[in-house]
């Protein structure tokens, strides 16, 4: 048995029967191409779900100054 096939999982999904006929008159391996949209739709998720955290800590991290009261102490500080 090969690594794939003995560290994987049955997924089963529902479509009609009219698609079922269709996808039996076509040349395609269907398993592998669903299990490589599935591969690609996680990583896809995964990624966005990575880059809003990444967003969400840069907003924490934001500093808010009110650039007049810098302007004003620099001000003081020269007079």
């Amino acid at each position: 048995m090969d690594s794939e096939t003995s560290m994987s999982s049955t997924f089963t999904v529902r479509i009609p029967q009219e698609l079922k006929e269709k996808m039996k008159g076509l040349p395609a391996e269907w398993s592998e191409e669903v299990r490589n949209f599935i591969e690609e739709r996680v990583k896809h998720l995964e990624l966005i779900k990575t880059i809003e955290e990444i967003e969400m800590k840069a907003k924490k991290r934001q500093l808010t100054v009110d650039s007049t009261t810098l302007i004003r102490e620099d001000r003081e500080r020269y007079a």
